[in-house]
């Protein structure tokens, strides 16, 4: 699948690094560094636009590395980029360590992955069928 995009920053489109990636890199487009401090989140822009087909959804992803080393994280979980947002993409950033974190322009902050999804229509109903679970819910196996 094709996904055009305008590329505003100096830094490459993001791309697959590996056979078996699933997610591609975003770049810090800064002007200046921009340091985030504990507990602190920020908006990091990315310089890119991109035009993603109807049926699927740009996910933006947390960096292991960020998150393990220095305690950087997605505020918002999982950022969704529905198929008719034509804006920038841009990256809120959190701080979850006890020290300062310096994002550098260039940096690799987040990545990007292409995920289809399928659009529901809920029906209203008086009840479920039942499942061996029921209605356990979290550690209801004993973990």
């Amino acid at each position: 699948m094709k996904i055009k995009v305008v590329n505003k920053s100096n830094f490459p489109l993001p791309s697959y690094k590996t056979k078996g990636s699933a997610g591609m890199d975003l770049y810090a487009n800064l002007d200046e560094s921009i340091t985030i401090k504990p507990m602190e989140r920020v908006l990091v822009p990315t310089g890119l636009y991109i035009s993603i087909p109807n049926g699927y959804e740009a996910q933006i992803r947390a960096r292991s590395g960020l998150a393990l080393k220095h305690g950087i994280t997605l505020a918002n979980g999982i950022g969704t980029i529905d198929s008719d947002y034509r804006g920038e993409i841009g990256v809120i950033l959190l701080n979850l360590s006890k020290e300062d974190y310096t994002i550098n322009r260039g940096d690799r902050i987040a990545q990007l992955v292409i995920v289809k999804y399928e659009r529901v229509e809920f029906e209203e109903v008086l009840s479920l069928d039942s499942t061996e679970r029921g209605e356990g819910g979290f550690g209801h196996t004993g973990y």
